[in-house]
């Protein structure tokens, strides 16, 4: 199910909201969590009833792994160790058998052998996410950093709470520990709720949906009928397009949090305004950078063990994080890709430089070196990526087809264009706290209307484009 459809709007969201707040009235909140635990499951079960199976029993699972760790210390890294063979290898089993097997084939075929046969896999929707947040619990709990949960249905809403089950954020079982046991619901919190969801729509289904349209029409095209403008203007939608179609999601899904209570982490901050890639990774899926960053970057020794090692932890943590995307040598390519540029921060000491020094250079080069990855990420493999990348930086010009004059109409250049001033706005420059006002103060009125303006045109254009995933729904 997606957030920004009819059904989920009209009839999944309000269903939610009245009963939860219905048992709030009729039982004080004593069954709330086995209320929103409900409505989890039937929004994961709606879009993959297949998989809802392998949640469920992979859940119950690290509950009572969790439970093994906390009451038998004796014996908790066995446990662990179980939990992360048994979460990891469910996980590279779903997103990378296929890639594997098919490579196998075809090495097989050039050396006169026949291929392997094979059954395709079908990836459970958001495995990627409910798996690295168990993972947080068990390792959390392992650590003592946590306490272990004897309420199964607090663990269970912990994994499938719904508004971040699909394409996180990553929460961390450490941020939401209180919440799950005691948390307040407030006008306040779910007005300020109701706002950010709002906008996150209007980003999504207004700016999002009209650069995908362009960009995958780019991408999408023979090498033969782009040039260098196309490919460019291509690359830039890409570019703007993952930014706002992601950022949205996690708009509209802290927003669905607040409606009940729950404050969910943060996972942008004006990542293309970053100067340097190593603030971009501060910037940009937050909860991602830093669940690598503290469950596998320090771990591994971190810049504790010599200078060589921490290079070799950089690039190993990108290259993971790069195929975490997917089974696709482009991802691959990226993760090792933004992996160097890391290296070469660290190794020159353009990391520690004050982002003032150079500011509008480095942010312009920075911007460069990010949007040239993006065009390997979107592409279906490495050679379409290279062919895309000789005609952006090959001097060439072909008439501009009927295919793309018609998706570059005056609604999609409008809202592109408005999605080009990110490019521009100032490193901590925050929209929804400009419309709906700064955590801790009165709304903006004038913000709140304007908001739920771009609601109801946000609505009508779902009404009219009822079908919109979300990229990172396939991850």
């Amino acid at each position: 199910m997606v957030f920004s459809s009819t059904i989920f709007l009209f009839a999944f969201l309000p269903a939610v909201i009245i009963c939860y707040y219905g048992q709030q009235w009729l039982s004080r909140g004593k069954f709330r969590n086995v209320v929103f635990l409900f409505f989890s499951y039937l929004f994961y079960l709606y879009g993959a009833a297949d998989f809802v199976l392998i949640l469920f029993l992979s859940t119950v699972a690290d509950y009572l792994l969790g439970l093994l760790i906390a009451r038998n210390s004796r014996h908790k890294r066995l446990w662990l160790t179980v939990s992360l063979l048994f979460n990891l290898g469910l996980l590279v089993y779903a997103k990378y058998a296929d890639f594997f097997v098919g490579e196998l084939s075809v090495l097989l075929v050039e050396f006169g052998f026949s291929p392997i046969p094979w059954e395709k896999v079908i990836l459970p929707l958001g495995i990627s996410f409910f798996t690295f947040q168990k993972l947080s619990y068990i390792i959390d709990v392992y650590r003592g950093k946590g306490r272990c949960l004897e309420n199964f249905v607090d663990f269970a809403l912990y994994v499938a709470l719904f508004p971040k089950l699909i394409a996180g954020p990553i929460v961390r079982y450490g941020h939401v520990e209180d919440q799950l046991r005691d948390r307040t619901e407030s006008w306040d919190f779910f007005y300020r709720g109701t706002m950010r969801f709002c906008w996150g729509l209007a980003k999504k289904v207004m700016i999002a949906n009209a650069c995908g349209e362009i960009a995958d029409l780019v991408f999408g095209l023979h090498v033969g009928g782009l040039d260098t403008k196309t490919a460019w203007l291509g690359s830039v939608a890409y570019t703007l397009q993952i930014y706002f179609d992601f950022s949205a999601y996690t708009d509209m899904a802290i927003g669905l949090g607040m409606l009940f209570g729950f404050e969910l982490p943060e996972n942008f901050k004006r990542p293309y305004s970053a100067v340097s890639i190593t603030d971009f990774w501060r910037r940009w899926h937050i909860t991602l950078s830093r669940w690598f960053r503290d469950y596998l970057y320090v771990p591994l020794g971190g810049n504790r063990r010599g200078t060589g090692r921490t290079y070799l932890n950089l690039g190993l943590v990108f290259v993971l994080c790069g195929l975490w995307h997917g089974a696709n040598w482009t991802f691959l390519l990226w993760g090792l890709y933004h992996g160097v540029f890391l290296v070469l921060e660290r190794a020159t000491g353009i990391r520690d430089l004050s982002p003032e020094k150079h500011g509008v250079v480095r942010r312009v080069t920075t911007l460069f070196i990010v949007t040239v990855g993006w065009v390997v990420f979107r592409s279906e493999n490495i050679v379409h990526a290279a062919r895309l990348l000789k005609v952006m930086f090959t001097v060439s010009n072909v008439p501009l087809s009927y295919e793309l004059s018609r998706v570059l109409n005056p609604h999609n250049v409008l809202f592109m264009m408005a999605a080009v001033t990110v490019f521009f706005l100032p490193r901590e420059f925050s929209s929804i706290e400009r419309l709906i006002g700064r955590k801790g103060r009165i709304p903006s009125l004038v913000g709140a209307i304007a908001v739920m303006l771009l609601f109801l045109y946000s609505v009508a254009l779902v009404v009219g484009n009822p079908s919109s995933p979300f990229i990172y729904y396939r991850f």
